[in-house]
């Protein structure tokens, strides 16, 4: 049934154009999963890393750092809908403060950066078809963004969602456009090469990527870390943080025992009675931030060389085909994780960077926070901490899930300059001008929260 379930597989993603760099990728990933891969690290198989160099150590001549901005391309991933926060288009069309959303901040610090660096430095945007018509249409209010040549965007992969009996595309009616999935961020490479861009950019004389998540602001261009990177000779590079007892989700690099290279281990990557181990933050001390780095020209030539195949490890995702819906039809979504491509690539290296290249928005948590005088906003696009400790945020999902849920309970954020920590559990209401200070908790009664007194 499987070899059937394959080739039917195959033949729905020729009929919807997919490249066909991107359906011999998933043929490897079907046969792994086949033969019953599951991609899981185990703990007894690597060792922990801990010794990244830092960025706080790291000098870089002015020029050089600036030499090697301009030969640099930001990748910004831009193919999610924020569907978890309500939203039904591009996520980063979401506002974030002052009226700017996260394309425009992100706009803005890569205009500041080609003027304080005198770089190309373009901005492309890794879109779904899903996100690629919204993001364009806002972005021609930029017409000063685009470098000569390179386009702002280019188009992500998509592969048939499978059934979990039996590995066949699955069919859904109702909907058909949920048969399809992407097949994780580790679809950059794929996408980068069958699209035509990497060789593109290098035909224009850039030389290195550095590529982040769309809803993490704090990785705007960096030309210390560029130079750095430049001058190690590394094929590839990841940013990590230092781990807090709030971060235990984010996979880690660790070292494998076998050849002693550099690998990624994300939860789904875990098997669920070493969780202990993934989750402590002494043993695994740093987070991978999905901020990276890599040289174009050693990309290219090991993507010809493996024929657009890179080899990144399989990731399982058992989900429903509606995943609004659990007793919906169970399938699985074959991926794969950019970050893991360290494996790929021998001579792969880290860097540790502050907590300040690391602000994502996932819940409307962080979207409090980030609209708060925790964070002032600079011309340049850029969001500064004002305090020394970040607050702890926890809203209910019952209430502030949603964004459109969140605003109108929260349509000004309170002032949290002096807060410690903010636990919401029942249905609240903020007025505008609302003080937090030291550490508060609103019960599940609900109610509105004034603004006639500080609240501590």
């Amino acid at each position: 049934m499987s070899n059937a379930g394959l080739q039917a597989a195959i033949e729905k993603m020729e009929a919807k154009g997919v490249a066909p760099a991107a359906i011999r990728v998933f043929s490897r990933f079907y046969q792994q999963l086949e033969e019953g891969e599951s991609g899981i690290i185990r703990e007894d198989s690597i060792r922990p890393y801990l010794d990244p160099p830092l960025l706080d150590d790291i000098e870089v001549d002015p020029a050089a750092a600036s030499s090697a901005l301009d030969k640099t391309v930001i990748i910004k991933l831009n193919g999610g809908l924020g569907t978890s926060m309500g939203l039904d288009r591009a996520k980063t069309l979401l506002e974030v403060r002052d009226g700017l959303t996260f394309l425009d901040l992100i706009v803005r610090q890569v205009l500041a950066a080609r003027g304080e660096h005198h770089a190309r430095l373009p901005l492309l945007f890794m879109n779904s078809f899903r996100t690629e018509a919204d993001t364009l249409h806002y972005l021609q209010k930029y017409p000063e963004l685009e470098v000569p040549g390179i386009p702002l965007s280019f188009m992500q992969n998509q592969e048939p969602k499978l059934r979990a009996d039996d590995l066949t595309p699955v069919e859904w009616e109702a909907d058909p456009s949920l048969e399809w999935c992407p097949p994780g961020h580790g679809d950059l490479y794929t996408a980068l090469l069958s699209s035509g861009i990497l060789d593109l950019l290098l035909e224009q004389g850039f030389a290195y990527a550095c590529v982040s998540n769309g809803d993490n602001l704090g990785a705007a261009p960096n030309a210390q870390i560029a130079g750095w990177f430049a001058a190690s000779g590394a094929p590839y590079a990841a940013e990590l943080c230092r781990r807090t007892i709030n971060d235990k989700k984010g996979g880690h690099l660790a070292i494998r025992k076998s050849d002693n290279q550099l690998v990624l281990r994300d939860t789904a990557q875990t098997a669920p009675e070493e969780m202990d181990f993934f989750t402590d933050e002494f043993r695994h001390p740093f987070f991978h931030t999905n901020n990276l780095w890599f040289d174009l020209r050693k990309l290219k030539a090991t993507l010809d060389e493996r024929e657009g195949v890179l080899g990144l490890p399989l990731i399982r995702n058992d989900k429903t085909v509606d995943p609004t819906d659990s007793s919906s039809t169970p399938v699985i979504q074959i991926e794969s994780a950019m970050g893991a491509a360290i494996e790929v690539f021998p001579g792969a290296t880290a860097i540790c960077v502050g907590r300040d290249r690391f602000l994502p928005v996932k819940t409307t948590n962080e979207l409090l926070l980030l609209r708060s005088d925790v964070y002032d906003l600079s011309p340049e696009g850029r969001l500064e901490t004002t305090t020394d400790k970040t607050p702890e945020i926890d809203l209910t999902s019952s209430y502030y899930k949603t964004v459109q849920a969140f605003d109108q309970r929260i349509p000004s954020a309170p002032s949290l300059r002096k807060a410690e920590s903010l636990r919401v559990q029942g249905d609240w209401v903020f007025e505008p001008g609302v003080v937090v200070e030291g550490s508060l908790v609103l019960g599940p009664e609900g109610g509105v929260v004034t603004k006639r007194k500080t609240l501590l």
